[in-house]
């Protein structure tokens, strides 16, 4: 038997010398082959077989020839399709197509079908073979064709013609579409240009567009832009009101909203009185809270966790080490020791002088860290931990930068002073801190000499309350649970991560106060809803079918600042529908509103998170940049895109600037302490004297990282009546530009820039990746600032403080900045630290140069005493320190930065060091007779 399934081919009869062959190729290896027949039979048996393959082959595609025409003309127009082939059109189809293909295609025999339906058929065929490059293909046609066909529609859509980019975002339709749409690069235009195609191309009907904007004022702006632009009335909405409207059309009505919905700073307000009132009433929770900020406001970190002094230093600046005492201490252990001791009510004082007058030797005076008033017990904390040595034994060792023997000389000589005075010293280690001991372990040492008085925890709040330290962490507190609501987390998923990324007791903390204030928020909502509650419940009613969505194209603006509540319902409504899509348009360098719950994961994760599938292949989606902006200078717009993408998370664009600079664009005045008004008025009034006579007033945007940075805009604006001048905070400038931008008090610190606050690494434990790169949100908050700028960009920041990025764009001449002070002066390095040392004026008169941490650092220098202003430097490979007025010093043996003076003692005169007593180095007088030459000097020296 012969199926004529597995025939190959038409049978062949061949005439032999032993009779005829008949051949029936098939399938298998081998032709079936039949010997021996008369040549007639034979052949009347091929074509009789021949006509009989020809019709089952026929009769096979004739029961599937609809589905297979379809099909046909299917890849036909996709070489020239009529709408963008996206995957959710082209998807369904290929499943069909290699349905049919399995079933029929790849079992038909060309030369049975005939030559006209085998070409058609192996168009189908080859499409299933390389669907992907089938729909790629189509995609450029069509594109090509549409760009040529609305030309006059983005010609004249806008003012100005759009961008080739541009034109190209709204032609692109796939499933999900992502506009990486820098600072100044028309993304309105895009949005406004996108609705009206997708209504004049006939794609969609105007109710089954969605645009959704953040802000309230943002949507009522698209709307009227929208229809001005194109005549095609589509409102644009926030994404609260639209989960309003859902929650009104599924429930019939919709539930009141909190009252600090939508009141940043009453929302704050409400988990300042919650901490309070559970200070108050719960002992519990009310201990949690007052150890969160004795022991851990502030990142954890010592002098083992950095490699240099100067980045130690820098940490501490950072932090803001205030006890609740309310003085500043030098480190986070001794923080911890003296906030333990308020709490238990020891009366302290931090770093008095020593009760008795000791013989100087060169030291300085002697300051313990701490003195029990009551008591005169002597507390020292000594930072030095144990380390096992090879024989078994163990050796104390000190932080990388710290000089062992040097410290532990140290430690030596203050007990032999307790132990010679008679004085009580009460020591603690770093090691115990280690082993998770210090505080139990000073209290089972002080337990002798003192009576613990535990003060009461209202009296401690209180104590914090004085010392601002809620407001902070009341916004903190706010940003976390807006974060943890809108993601959907659990507490226990919030350990989980902590224990993952490593963070600690401080993690643990902050979960023991939040778990019980984030209670106590949802139970002061009562029947209210805040945003959070109601976009999720929103998204609910979507995921559920219970609101049936009409939208196919969801269009959403300013997208970096989505939410994963705000994307939890975008998916819900483009699930809806099979051939619905996402139009999305924002920039991620400019994600700056964490604290309001947007997670840049999002974004940088756009495929993963929205896109479709096609082929096996799932994220499918198309990336659009526009890499143009319409707003700054060359030099503003490189230097900006060149800081922000430090942060190798960023995505990648190109820019083009609005135009090239003549002059330097960006400008860095630093400022001495209270110096701050002065050199603003300065400043604008270069920028006044800059404008022509008769030309239209320029506009200048000051920028603040705070609030309360705002200066006296009444007086200024009288000052300097040519100009428009205008303050906003960073955030709040976000959308606005300036002829000429002012970003002030770019300084170090706690409420500094970048800020240490809204950076805590806390927040990655409700984000679904942490940022690791430092500052990561604080930098694109400085690309919003810079990029405000049409033509210069002028920072004021502190000479002693200046913000971690002033002195970035400063030192890398790849930046262009040109930095701006009284005169020339060079950089010195702290020899002690690795800090800066700054010039500053002693009370005296005289030039002194102090190391810039002058808190923790105490490297203090005379100016040159020959000429009384620069500071003599060490001439490498010499023993030689020189100035550049010329003067020439022997370098002192002991210390990097100082040099020899000579100076008058019990035994005549020597040379020592100007950093006495700080530095004791010193040397023989050289006799006269060999004695060098010696610059002309204005005086000795002496401190």
């Amino acid at each position: 038997m012969v199926s004529l399934d597995a025939v190959s081919a038409p049978p062949i009869a061949r005439k032999g010398a032993f009779g005829t062959t008949l051949a029936i190729p098939s399938g298998d290896p081998f032709a079936i082959v039949m010997k021996g027949a008369r040549y007639s039979e034979a052949q009347a048996f091929s074509e009789g077989l021949r006509g009989a393959w020809v019709a089952f082959n026929l009769d096979r595609l004739a029961k599937e020839a609809a589905r297979f025409e379809r099909m046909h003309a299917a890849v036909e127009a996709l070489a020239q399709p009529s709408r963008y082939p996206a995957a959710c059109l082209v998807a369904p189809f290929v499943d069909d197509a290699r349905t049919l293909d399995a079933a029929l295609l790849s079992k038909l025999q060309p030369e049975a079908i005939g030559p006209e339906m085998a070409a058609r058929v192996a168009q189908v065929r080859n499409f299933v073979a390389d669907p992907r490059n089938a729909r790629a293909g189509g995609i450029e046609a069509y594109v090509s064709a549409e760009l040529e066909r609305w030309k006059d529609f983005f010609d004249t859509i806008e003012s100005k013609p759009l961008t080739a980019e541009q034109r190209l975002s709204v032609v692109v339709d796939e499933d999900a579409t992502l506009v990486l749409a820098g600072a100044g690069s028309g993304k309105t235009s895009v949005i406004t240009a996108k609705a009206a195609y997708l209504v004049k191309s006939g794609i969609r009907q105007p109710e089954e567009i969605l645009l959704l904007a953040f802000a309230k004022n943002a949507a009522e702006e698209m709307s009227v832009r929208v229809e001005a632009r194109s005549g095609v009335p589509i409102v644009a909405r926030t994404f609260h009101a639209l989960a309003y409207d859902i929650i009104g059309v599924v429930e019939g009505s919709k539930p009141a909203l909190a009252d600090h919905a939508t009141d940043d700073l009453a929302f704050t307000n409400l988990i300042k009185q919650i901490l309070k009132d559970l200070v108050r009433a719960v002992s519990d929770v009310s201990r949690a809270i007052i150890q969160w900020f004795a022991h851990f406001l502030v990142e954890p970190k010592t002098e083992w966790d950095f490699k240099t002094k100067h980045e130690f230093y820098t940490h501490l600046e950072s932090q803001d080490l205030r006890t609740l005492q309310g003085e500043k201490v030098k480190s986070y252990e001794e923080l911890q020791i003296a906030n333990w001791l308020y709490e238990n009510g020891i009366e302290y004082e931090y770093e008095p002088d020593y009760e008795h007058k000791l013989d100087g030797a060169g030291r300085r005076d002697y300051t313990p860290d701490f003195r029990l008033t009551e008591s005169g017990i002597y507390i020292e904390h000594f930072g030095v931990r144990r380390q096992k040595t090879a024989d078994g034994g163990e050796r104390l060792v000190t932080a990388p930068f710290v000089d062992r023997e040097e410290y532990l000389a140290g430690m030596t000589w203050k007990r032999e002073v307790h132990a010679e005075h008679d004085t009580t010293l009460i020591e603690t280690y770093s090691y115990e801190r280690q082993e998770g001991r210090l505080l139990t372990g000073l209290a089972e040492k002080l337990a002798p000499h003192v009576t613990l008085k535990p003060r009461a925890m209202e009296t401690i709040y209180d104590r914090v309350l004085e010392l601002n330290q809620v407001d902070t962490f009341s916004q903190l507190l706010g940003t976390f649970l807006r974060k943890f609501k809108s993601g959907g987390y659990s507490l226990a998923e919030c350990e989980a991560r902590s224990e993952q990324r490593k963070l600690g007791k401080r993690a643990k903390a902050f979960l023991d106060v939040f778990a019980p204030v984030y209670e106590e928020y949802e139970k002061r909502l009562g029947g209210r809803i805040d945003f959070e509650d109601m976009i999720l419940r929103a998204a609910r009613h979507a995921e559920t079918g219970r609101y049936a969505s009409p939208f196919r194209h969801i269009l959403v603006d300013e997208f970096q600042d989505i939410s994963q509540s705000r994307a939890r319902l975008v998916k819900a409504l483009k699930a809806q529908h099979a051939d619905a899509r996402i139009f999305a348009v924002g920039d991620d360098w400019q994600s700056i509103f964490r604290f309001a719950g947007s997670d840049i994961h999002l974004m940088r994760h756009f495929g993963e998170e929205f896109g479709g599938e096609f082929d096996g292949a799932r994220g499918v989606h198309r990336t659009v940049d526009l890499g143009r902006t319409f707003r700054s200078v060359d030099q503003i717009a490189y230097a900006a895109r060149t800081f922000v993408l430090r942060n190798p998370a960023q995505l990648d664009k190109q820019i083009i600037p609005a135009g090239t600079a003549s002059e330097p664009a960006i400008r860095v005045v630093m400022t001495a302490k209270d110096e701050d008004g002065q050199k603003l008025s300065e400043v604008l009034a270069t920028i006044s004297a800059t404008r022509p006579e008769g030309a239209k007033a320029p506009t200048v945007l000051l920028l603040g990282r705070y609030r309360f940075l705002e200066p006296d805009m009444r007086d200024l604006k009288r000052q300097f009546p040519r100009l428009r001048l205008t303050y906003k905070t960073i955030h709040a400038s976000k959308g606005l530009e300036a002829d000429h931008v002012v970003l002030l008090a770019a300084n170090s610190g706690r409420t500094g820039f970048p800020s240490e606050i809204v950076d805590d690494p806390l927040l990655d434990l409700v984000s679904p990746e942490a940022e690791p790169y430092e500052h990561a949100e604080e930098r694109r908050v400085m690309y919003v600032a810079m990029t405000r700028a049409r033509h210069t960009l002028t920072i004021l920041a502190s000479n002693s403080r200046p913000s971690s990025f002033v002195t970035e764009l400063k030192k890398e001449p790849g930046y262009g900045v040109a930095a701006v002070t009284d005169e020339a002066e060079e950089d010195h390095e702290c020899g002690e630290c690795g800090g800066r040392l700054l010039r500053v004026q002693g009370k005296d008169g005289r030039t002194w140069y102090r190391c810039e941490h002058a808190q923790h650092c105490e490297n203090l220098l005379p100016a040159c005493p020959s000429c009384g202003a620069a500071l003599p430097r060490k001439v490498d490979g010499t023993a030689e320190v020189r100035c550049t007025c010329g003067a020439v010093y022997p370098a002192c043996p002991n210390c990097t930065d100082g040099w020899l003076v000579e100076r008058s003692g019990r035994f005549g005169a020597f040379l020592g060091c100007v950093r006495y007593p700080r530095c004791t180095g010193k040397d023989k007088l050289a006799k006269p007779d060999h004695q060098p030459s010696k610059p002309r000097r204005k005086g000795r020296g002496r401190r």
